[in-house]
């Protein structure tokens, strides 16, 4: 592709892409196209008046082609916009600048330009773009030259090395730009003018470096592509991209305006490795089809972990691989909708279906399975194979797991069969028998979460803890039919728990032994030193809660119990959450009332315990602010607004957005006055962002209105913002003002599939599903989904996935409403 944009205009840019491919018949050519205009085609040299452009294709009559090379000229006009487009526009009303970058993923680069918009078609890119003067422009390939003329600024590319359209990618704009170079390697990394004292771009680059670094050495073989730049993109929808040689990472998720916390810190880490580990795989190496999405998601998040783990020994990375990953997927994995690692894709334009919890959690978590099961030579021989088999092309999850077993020495058919095609989760239940004081029988009976497909056990291999007070044993064990029994724990003493997950490697849910629950609830979990089984155990025990074989008001009183004494920085906010949905969504009115207070003590105990880390003290600030409903919580909100410091910290604007949304949604008196006088205050582009999410939570019906309606009449409103606000908007508090939405809601996910970007789709849903816990909403959810027996299949798996917990929530306060 030889692509050229003029980018002078506001609304739309006219290009002209000329495209030289071999052809090996004449058949009509079918192009991908959905940008504003087409404006006309040349084949070879003469024009095609014929060419039909409709319905997102433009078709090339096969006379005008010839077999072997060919060269098609097209002319067309691509949108500029703040949202919706292929090109995102971004006007900084602080200084008035503008600026523009692409964002293609899936399958949206035709809706840029004219191309075969397909995974499997790489091409070279050569791009030349016309901007204002005083802009900086940034693409794949390196730039060749900037010559100013007619009152404009025209770069010049270099041709890039074979990539995927969905990979195309371009910023442009008057943007802040720092340049290091270290060992051989340039990178240049870009901000926006206003944020440029904010972002710690040394610390960015760093990072990059280090993970670039560590990829080289871990692949055995350098970095793939022509340079390496990133970009901080305002309103970027998404954590980052992987666009070789101008990855771009979201300006909000990387810029802090308060002290981060330790996730924090880690998720930025985290996501820097993700996009570096992509520039293997998934750019060098690509999937063939988008079926096969979790081959560059799915190890992109498996290789961040261990790159982190090595590169940051200190953070513990497997205990934040657990839980980043594990609750999600299994979360997914147990309901009626969920899909096989594998995802069949009848037509690209379902591509956006494929992204969520399945690809980007259960991927890694059975890449940490894989790598246990055939071991660390294997598995890394096999993926350098893979690297070298395919490079610069396409491939398979067939042909990683032909390499990973010829290099570990063993055959991954059935092991394939099992965790790429068959949907669902093994539930792994412990039974342990003790007579006289000694383990007479250690059994673990594995069984599918639910019957979708497929039969027999999982392949699984793990570790069985044993553990007693002041001691533990480890034993391995391998799963393969119904029941497994653990021989090397006959005899021993009573433990005071087993965990049949130890060091996480397999992918299973665990259903803990009743005499281990017990130990655990009654003291023993707060023994327990290692912080990463701490945190497996914690997810086993709020798994018996979602599972209903422990009352939720008895892991709110674990929580209560435990916490205090908890000083770990990832721990901590992941209970509290837990904590928070339990108050908040699972106990019914009255027995939320009767455990408030003490939650709301707790929480404002630890934000004030100065003994605890800064991390653990924010997190229980963020957990007040998030559930304080009695007037006393309400009346130290607003006393929050005009502290100077909170959690030991100087307070700082995104927790007073975070009090103020907080005193909107419960309609506290003056808290009108205290939107305004932040909104004053804080005067910022996030500022602005941040009173628009709090405005979503005003318990209004004419506001709720008002917001449903711009979702999607308003072409201005980016989508980030759009993400941002469904939360307020759908606080539980509101659930009886926003149900009425609910079948709207509903009736949009085909034009959100259509026009939204890919993760868009599952926080509308999350966020409209999550904020209902009654009866009345999970009838309308069946009914809607009753008559409408032909929606599209994707639609109908994720909506399944999402009811899920709404169907949970209404099952467990049912049960507890009606328990004497």
């Amino acid at each position: 592709y030889d692509l050229r944009l003029d980018l002078t205009a506001r609304d739309s840019a006219p290009g002209r892409v000329v495209i030289r491919f071999d052809r090996k018949d004449t058949a009509d050519l079918i192009l991908d196209f959905r940008g504003k205009r087409f404006a006309g085609i040349s084949a070879n040299g003469a024009e095609v008046p014929t060419a039909q452009a409709s319905n997102g294709h433009i078709r090339v009559p096969g006379a005008a082609l010839r077999q072997g090379p060919n060269e098609l000229a097209l002319e067309f006009v691509a949108a500029i916009a703040p949202s919706g487009a292929s090109i995102i526009r971004f006007d900084d009303r602080d200084d008035g600048n503008t600026y523009l970058y692409t964002l293609l993923v899936p399958a949206d680069a035709n809706q840029l330009f004219p191309s075969f918009d397909q995974p499997d078609l790489k091409a070279r890119v050569t791009l030349t773009l016309r901007t204002p003067r005083g802009w900086t422009a940034i693409a794949n390939g390196r730039l060749d030259s900037s010559v100013t003329g007619h009152g404009a600024l025209v770069h010049h590319f270099k041709p890039t090395r074979p990539i995927s359209t969905y990979l195309i990618a371009f910023a442009a704009g008057p943007w802040h730009r720092v340049t290091s170079t270290a060992d051989g390697r340039t990178i240049n990394a870009y901000v926006r003018q206003t944020r440029a004292k904010e972002a710690d771009l040394d610390t960015l680059i760093a990072i990059n470096r280090r993970g670039l670094e560590w990829m080289e050495g871990y692949f055995g073989r350098p970095y793939p592509f022509e340079k390496y730049d990133f970009v901080l993109a305002p309103a970027f929808p998404f954590g980052g991209m992987e666009h070789p040689g101008a990855v771009f990472y979201s300006e909000e998720r990387f810029v802090f305006r308060e002290r981060p916390t330790l996730p924090r810190r880690l998720g930025r880490m985290s996501t820097v490795l993700h996009e570096v580990a992509h520039m293997w795989f998934g750019d060098l190496v690509t999937m063939r089809w988008f079926d096969d999405l979790w081959l560059k998601e799915g190890f992109a998040t498996y290789l961040a972990a261990k790159a982190l783990s090595d590169l940051e020994p200190e953070s513990n990375a497997w205990k934040t691989f657990h839980l980043a990953n594990k609750p999600p997927a299994y979360g997914v994995d147990q309901t009626a909708g969920t899909t096989p690692v594998w995802q069949e894709l009848p037509n690209l334009d379902q591509a956006k279906s494929n992204y969520g919890p399945i690809v980007y959690n259960k991927a890694p978590s059975i890449l940490k399975q894989l790598e246990y099961t055939v071991g660390d030579s294997g598995f890394r021989g096999g993926v350098r194979t893979f690297l070298t088999l395919y490079a610069y092309g396409n491939a398979t999850w067939h042909d990683l797991l032909r390499t990973i077993g010829a290099a570990s020495g063993r055959s991954l058919d059935q092991w394939g069969r099992q965790y790429m095609l068959r949907p669902g989760l093994a539930r792994v239940e412990q039974q342990l028998t003790v007579r006289n004081g000694k383990v007479r029988r250690l059994a673990l009976v594995q069984s599918p979460v639910q019957e979708l497909s497929g039969a027999g056990g999982w392949p699984i291999r793990t570790q069985v803890l044993v553990a007693w007070p002041d001691s533990s044993r480890l034993m391995p064990a391998e799963l393969h039919g119904n029941i497994t029994e653990v021989p090397a724990a006959r005899g021993l003493p009573a433990p005071s728990f087993v965990f049949a997950n130890a060091e996480d490697h397999g992918y299973f849910l665990t259903l803990l032994d009743s005499a281990s629950v017990r130990s655990l609830e009654s003291g023993g979990l707060g023994k327990v030193r290692d912080p990463f089984l701490r945190a497996m155990l914690w997810t086993a025990l709020w798994d018996q809660v979602r599972a209903a074989r422990m009352a939720p008001e008895r892991f709110a009183g674990l929580a209560i119990r435990e916490l205090p004494g908890e000083t770990d920085e990832q721990i901590v906010p992941v209970q509290l959450g837990r904590l928070g949905r339990v108050m908040a969504a699972y106990l019914p009115p009255g027995r939320r009332s009767a455990l408030q207070r003490e939650v709301e003590t707790l929480l404002a105990s630890g934000a004030g315990s100065t003994d605890r880390p800064y991390g653990v003290r924010k997190a229980y600030l963020d957990a007040f602010i998030e559930l304080a409903t009695t007037p006393d919580a309400v009346s130290d909100l607003v006393t929050l607004l005009s502290a100077d410091s909170a959690a030991g910290e100087p307070l700082r604007d995104p927790t007073r957005w975070d009090a103020v949304t907080r005193l909107l949604i419960l309609e506290a008196p003056d808290a009108e006055r205290h939107l305004a006088a932040q909104t004053a205050r804080d005067t910022t582009p996030d500022g602005r962002r941040r009173a628009f999410m709090a405005l979503a939570g005003r318990p209004s019906a004419s506001g709720k209105r008002e917001y449903f309606t711009r979702y999607f009449a308003d072409s201005t409103l980016n989508e980030d913002w759009a993400t941002a606000s469904l939360g307020p908007f759908n606080a539980i508090a509101h659930q009886r003002l926003t149900r009425p939405y609910l079948v709207p809601a509903l009736d949009s996910l085909p034009f959100i599939q259509a026009n939204r970007r890919i993760f868009f789709l599952g926080s509308w849903l999350g966020a409209f599903l999550s904020g209902q816990t009654e009866p009345e909403a999970l009838q309308i959810v069946r009914a809607w989904m009753d008559r409408h027996p032909a929606l599209a299949v994707d639609l109908r798996r994720k909506i399944l996935q999402y009811v899920d917990e709404l169907e949970r929530t209404v099952a467990i306060s049912g049960r507890l409403a009606t328990d004497r």
